[in-house]
């Protein structure tokens, strides 16, 4: 069986391995893998955007709406950390080449959804993640001291007296290999693949959460999980196609088939949920529709060009006609436990973005937190691996 050793491994190419990589220190040999290729991350399908905290005088009302959203079950240390780290990370996301909105004078432009009480979300277009998840991975295929093994699917930890000392892999052939190394970071996002309707590619299992549960590593709110209310609604199989947040956030209305409104559409995403399965069951049908008849053709065209395409493909013209929409599995709360720096309660063992469970979203995301709360708390486990290395002297 084939034995390799690197400084670090990361399981997981979405956005919170491609930042935890880029946030390590260039003399260490990097191993990352992806269970699929490149483009099968759920980072690359988020569409509304990535919220940011304003200014000093948006953080209380920031914080609340996080916490409304989650039901006041957030890890409020974790929401402050995400809050005062966002800009940080915006900074830096610009740097990189990613291509915010911005309007007439050079400032970024905002967009509001659910549950927010202000615009406070930057936004490429209707495909945030992958602009973002883009330029992550050009930066980090530019680094040498990562390699990027595709198709590659991390079956299980390595382990000794306790520590984590690497991982078991397998090729897409079935070939099983080791890989040593001081830290271990998972990043295998959520668990989507495991419902028959997801807006997630069918790759994401929850392998990591299988593997911690397996060696005694704690987990957390495994029950915590999202339904998104306003997804395309289809007779096709496979995966759901998502109808942004922001879309309603910018003046789209739900109706039912008399084409009343029946909910306030910015309420929290499990609030609007529960509204829309209330009316479809009241009124005996599979679906529900979603109007976008007050928002100008413009802003249709400019905000949301993916989306306007995709309906069409499916035979609706927005500027004609609502689209039918149903809920479907969205996003996970749960997942491993972690502390404040991404950490497991295994030594050596990291865990972020959907995978792990800081607390931030509580038992309900808000809207545009998750790429947030993952490039913000990945950078919290390479800062907390380097410091580790300082101090044990090595």
């Amino acid at each position: 069986m084939e034995k390799l050793e690197y400084d670090a491994v990361i399981a997981g190419c979405g956005v919170a391995g491609l930042y935890t990589a880029l946030h390590l220190g260039a003399d260490k040999r990097i191993l990352m893998l992806s269970k699929g290729d490149l483009e099968s991350c759920d980072s690359m399908l988020a569409q509304g955007g990535i919220c940011v905290l304003l200014d000093e005088d948006d953080y209380d009302t920031y914080f609340e709406d996080t916490m409304r959203a989650g039901h006041y079950e957030n890890r409020k240390e974790s929401v402050d950390i995400m809050l005062r780290g966002s800009r940080a990370v915006i900074d830096e996301l610009l740097a990189l080449g990613v291509r915010f909105a911005k309007n007439p004078d050079g400032t970024l432009a905002y967009t509001r959804e659910g549950a927010h009480s202000r615009a406070r979300i930057c936004y490429h277009k209707d495909i945030t993640g992958k602009e973002i998840t883009t330029a992550l991975l050009a930066a980090v295929q530019k680094l040498p001291n990562v390699t990027i093994r595709e198709y590659t699917a991390m079956t299980d930890i390595l382990t000794e007296d306790g520590v984590c000392r690497g991982i078991k892999a397998q090729t897409a052939d079935g070939e099983p290999f080791f890989v040593y190394a001081k830290d271990v970071v998972m990043a295998t996002g959520g668990i989507g693949g495991l419902y028959e309707h997801s807006t997630n590619f069918p790759l994401l299992t929850g392998d990591a959460c299988r593997i911690a549960e397996r060696h005694g590593v704690a987990l957390e709110h495994m029950d915590y999980v999202q339904i998104h209310p306003t997804c395309l609604f289809s007779e096709k199989p496979g995966r759901s196609f998502l109808i942004s947040e922001s879309a309603r956030g910018e003046g789209a209305i739900l109706l039912n088939h008399k084409w009343e409104r029946f909910v306030d559409e910015l309420q929290p995403r499990d609030v609007v949920t529960k509204a829309i399965h209330a009316e479809m069951e009241k009124e005996g049908v599979g679906h529900e529709y979603l109007s976008f008849e007050k928002i100008p053709e413009q802003t249709i065209l400019e905000h949301f060009p993916n989306i306007y395409q995709r309906c069409l493909d499916e035979g609706y013209d927005l500027f004609k006609e609502p689209i039918p929409i149903v809920p479907a599995q969205h996003y996970f709360m749960g997942g491993v436990h972690v502390d404040s720096h991404s950490m497991t309660t295994m030594p050596h063992l990291y865990a972020v973005g959907e995978t792990s469970c800081n607390g931030v979203h509580g038992k309900n995301r808000l809207a545009s937190n998750s790429l947030l709360e993952s490039l913000v708390f990945a950078k919290r486990a390479a800062a907390h691996i380097e410091q580790n290395e300082e101090e044990s002297g090595s």
